[in-house]
């Protein structure tokens, strides 16, 4: 067979991962994608403000902030319960039952993700003008980011604004789909000793040109203004990120590669939805989740520290029926899989990998585990997916930091401090995690796909932390 002969004719499952980011410049665009696709699956919209009517068989989710989702579908084998009894004939001893039940009633099997990736924000009051005729944006780093690898770069601007309409100030989309902006750098020949090390500052390097005389103060709002088809003086507030618009491509002598903007964590995002919207589980409650904030600690109302989850959940199990009791029954019985990206071996330094633990590009999802307990991997978490990844012949892979890094984290254990479950933490291996432009696996898309799909329709029975079942 020969290796450089294209294996499809449609879409793969990158190139269909790569438009979903391309759509998603923002946190709140990630939203909206998401939503969409829950949309077109039949997924019906539940808002945090309304009663909520959840049956077994049923599709649902609902948003906070515009920018964080979560979704989740009821097997049809969830019995729900009334006044005690169990729907569909069989007596119970729960709700004003005669006596405890043994084992959980029901339980929930998790994905988590993240919508937000690092970048810049821009302030409210943004236009720098000068020196000289030149305009400029104030704004500040959104994120660890890697700030050298937005300079040259020509850049567009998109978030979400809040517009005035008599006495109704609501919010919207926007997206300019055009270069607006661009960080330059200082000619060698002014800095001849830029190649033994850069540290950009960010308040006299990082400001982004938008105008060398043509635009003045007022021009952000009338760009916006125009792009939302709206009077500038509408605009009340707005929500503003530089953003990378370039399409993401696959690459490679034979299509080995993906690079894009905000790989991480938009790959886990991607094939966690795929994998839930694919996959049901007659006797579970499948969950999707996928926050904001997780760059800048997840500590807000639409992070992975809120209530965000804890209150779906709840909402839930109260609508099946069930009392808070039973939650904590099922959530005892319950597990998290945490799907934010891991770094790939490099290629020019793999001293600086785990002398073991060293992921690759195309092998499959990382497992990842670190005794710091930055990610919520453990044995018990470890034992189950992989096995369920084992039995459908599924490869996978393992991560470790290198015993002298810290490492980064995640939000599987952030979450775990408003909804306690088993969790394990996964990820696609990638390079050059937090530049503005990342690079991973082609085929890994795939195979993440496969391997949340079937944790997602495995028949878990956990009985705490003493043993599980797969069926």
């Amino acid at each position: 067979m020969n290796p450089f002969e294209r294996k499809s004719v449609g879409p793969s499952p990158a190139e269909n991962l790569l438009a979903f980011i391309h759509e998603s410049p923002t946190m709140f665009h990630t939203a909206a994608s998401i939503r969409a696709r829950l949309d077109e699956a039949g997924f019906t919209y539940l808002p945090e403000g309304d009663a909520w009517d959840v049956r077994p068989g049923g599709a649902y989710y609902t948003q906070r902030n515009g920018s964080s989702v979560v979704a989740w579908r009821v097997g049809e084998g969830v019995p729900a319960r009334c006044d005690g009894a169990v729907v569909d004939g069989l007596q119970g001893g729960g709700i004003g039952g005669n006596g405890a039940e043994a084992g959980a009633p029901y339980h929930f099997q998790l994905t988590a993700s993240h919508s937000d990736s690092p970048c810049f924000k821009v302030k409210s009051d943004a236009e720098v003008e000068g020196p000289a005729d030149y305009l400029r944006l104030d704004t500040e780093a959104y994120g660890g980011m890697m700030d050298y690898t937005w300079f040259d770069r020509p850049l567009s601007l998109a978030g979400r604004v809040l517009v005035r309409d008599g006495a109704r100030i609501e919010s919207r989309l926007v997206a300019l789909n055009r270069d607006v902006a661009l960080i330059p750098s200082l000619a060698i020949h002014m800095n001849g000793e830029v190649n033994k090390g850069f540290a950009p500052n960010r308040v006299s390097d990082l400001f982004p040109l938008v105008s060398a005389g043509d635009l003045g103060r007022g021009s952000l709002d009338t760009l916006v203004a125009d792009a939302l088809e709206i009077d500038p003086g509408q605009i009340v507030a707005r929500d503003l990120f530089l953003v990378n618009a370039d399409k993401g491509r696959v690459w490679g002598a034979t299509d080995e590669f993906i690079s894009s903007p905000r790989l991480d964590d938009l790959m886990c995002a991607y094939t966690s939805l795929q994998a839930f919207i694919a996959r049901g589980n007659a006797n579970a409650v499948t969950v999707y989740a996928c926050f904001d904030n997780e760059e800048v600690g997840s500590g807000t109302k639409q992070g992975a520290a809120s209530t965000l989850l804890a209150d779906a959940l709840s909402r839930i199990n109260a609508s099946l029926g069930y009392a808070p009791e039973d939650l904590c029954r099922a959530l005892s019985a319950s597990m998290l899989v945490s799907c934010d990206n891991a770094h790939a071996l490099h290629p020019a330094h793999p001293e600086l990998a785990d002398t073991l633990a060293r992921p690759q590009m195309n092998a499959g999802l990382v497992v990842k585990e670190a005794a710091n307990q930055h990610y919520c991997t453990d044995a018990f978490s470890r034992a189950v997916l992989t096995a369920i990844l084992d039995d459908a012949e599924i490869p996978h892979q393992c991560f470790s930091n290198r015993s002298d890094k810290a490492g980064g984290s995640t939000l599987g254990n952030i979450s775990n401090m408003q909804v306690s479950v088993h969790a394990v933490d996964v990820g696609c291996a990638q390079l050059a995690m937090h530049s503005c432009v990342e690079t991973a696996g082609a085929r890994d898309v795939e195979l993440a796909i496969e391997a949340l799909a079937a944790f997602y329709g495995a028949d878990i029975r956990i009985d705490g932390a003493e043993g599980v079942e797969l069926a």
